[in-house]
């Protein structure tokens, strides 16, 4: 068996090895195992999103854990970060979502989270699994000794109180919002929060059929909310993907709002608040190179980390700093959430409109970004960047050519089998012309045939 971790733990299409019923059995038995070292009758949580195949992958862990002897609680079909939250609420011992975040609904995968709400250290995971080739004997695991599973029913309640309490209880009544659920994982929640603080809410995506969750719709495909705001008039519109960690916002023109823009609008009322821990700002390599400079304008630093919204909060615990996020949409507020949070990101700028009175088209005016060309290509192996050499010497003749005016970076992405080629720089055309020159080479040297 390969290397099952990568990551953002394991990912793959259902019943296709690794993600199949037998080695999520295996999974949740070495799970119990390991957490039982620190805990005699271990606790573990588990959430879902709303794939078909959740509840084959839920049953199996369940039944691993089970017979370690740890105790599981089944709170179903919730967001990633509710999952984190709950754990915590619980003083479970982990947690574990069944979720492939963005991906297809033929896909699935399985995150921990340990019992603090924090993803899992690289070292803890491979510890994980290693027990999995060791199968630990379970043959003195008999009797009362045996794991129970219980449906806890109030989940649902305590994150949705949870996050109201993030905004402070802010009222939202006056504000039209569209919110699009991507029949995934807040189908129900979200719409919940943002109704009970009195906004006026037009849902979208919302009736998931195990099928349907990201197929157009959510964080990736925005254009049906982007119609929706323009067409009610709506002063936001909120794209969460099918596991709700990440989010998508537009502004009431219908214009797109990506994670830079949200991190610079929240980022700047943070420090006018004396919020901003040690005044910085926490972003990866591909976030734009205008939020480097609209932070600098404010005296705000940012420190940049690998992609990866777990390298983003490792940063943030390691530097004692408490916001930061990906331009995707993975927005961390630590004093609020342990791990990207979608719907907490979303009321946090109604709740910056609410006290600013100024509308997302004015707020979103403190950057202004440098234009950028972002081109996946499908790779048949992820093979190192410098061992190929006809684009790793266009790629250095390329950053010289932009030298200060621009960057190229590329690099793997860590859940699919993806080449990320990004080029940004101040003239539009040139960084297009650059991009598609090095997406033909890939192509050519690794591309999927």
């Amino acid at each position: 068996m390969r290397k099952l971790f990568g990551t953002d733990g394991i990912r793959g299409v259902a019943n296709i090895e690794p993600m199949t019923p037998d080695i999520a059995l295996k999974l949740g038995r070495a799970a119990g195992f390991f957490f039982e070292a620190k805990n005699k009758r271990s606790r573990i949580v588990i959430g879902k999103d709303t794939r078909i195949s959740g509840y084959m992958m839920e049953n199996a862990l369940t039944a691993g854990l089970c017979s370690a002897g740890a105790d599981v609680l089944l709170v179903g079909p919730m967001p990633t970060p509710a999952i984190a939250h709950i754990t915590k609420s619980f003083s479970a011992d982990a947690g574990i979502v069944i979720s492939a975040s963005h991906n297809p609904a033929e896909h699935n995968g399985i995150k921990f989270f340990d019992s603090n709400g924090f993803k899992l250290s690289d070292r803890d995971e491979e510890k994980i699994e290693n027990l999995i080739f060791e199968q630990p004997d379970t043959s003195k695991i008999t009797g009362d000794r045996i794991g129970k599973a219980f449906r806890i029913d109030d989940a649902a309640g305590r994150y949705i109180e949870f996050a109201k309490a993030s905004a402070e209880n802010i009222s939202l009544k006056g504000l039209k919002i569209v919110l699009d659920c991507a029949n995934g994982a807040a189908y129900k929640i979200s719409p919940a929060i943002f109704i009970e603080l009195g906004a006026e809410v037009i849902v979208m995506n919302d009736h998931p059929n195990g099928l349907n969750i990201n197929e157009n719709c959510g964080a990736l495909h925005p254009e049906a909310m982007i119609e929706a705001v323009k067409k009610s008039h709506a002063d936001m519109g909120i794209a969460l993907d099918g596991d709700a960690d990440r989010v998508i916002l537009c502004d009431e023109n219908g214009i797109v709002m990506d994670g830079d823009e949200i991190m610079a609008i929240c980022t700047i009322e943070l420090k006018n608040e004396g919020r901003l821990a040690k005044d910085t700002l926490v972003a990866t390599q591909m976030s734009n190179f205008g939020l480097e400079l609209a932070m600098k304008e404010r005296g705000i630093k940012v420190v940049k980390t690998d992609v990866g919204d777990r390298y983003v909060v490792d940063e943030l615990k390691r530097g004692g700093f408490n916001f930061g996020g990906e331009q995707s949409g993975h927005i961390i507020f630590l004093e609020h959430s342990t791990t990207g949070d979608g719907t907490i990101s979303a009321l946090q700028m109604l709740r910056i409109m609410k006290k600013t009175g100024e509308k997302l088209s004015e707020l979103k005016k403190c950057i202004s970004k440098l234009p950028q060309v972002l081109i996946n290509i499908r790779v048949s192996e992820k093979k190192p960047i410098e061992r190929i050499p006809a684009l790793y010497e266009k790629i250095c003749e390329c950053e010289a050519k932009l030298k200060n005016s621009g960057r190229v970076f590329v690099r793997y992405s860590g859940t699919e089998k993806l080449m990320r080629i990004l080029v940004e720089g101040r003239d539009a055309k040139e960084i297009e012309a650059i991009a598609k020159e090095l997406a033909k080479i890939a192509e050519k040297e690794v591309g999927a045939k």
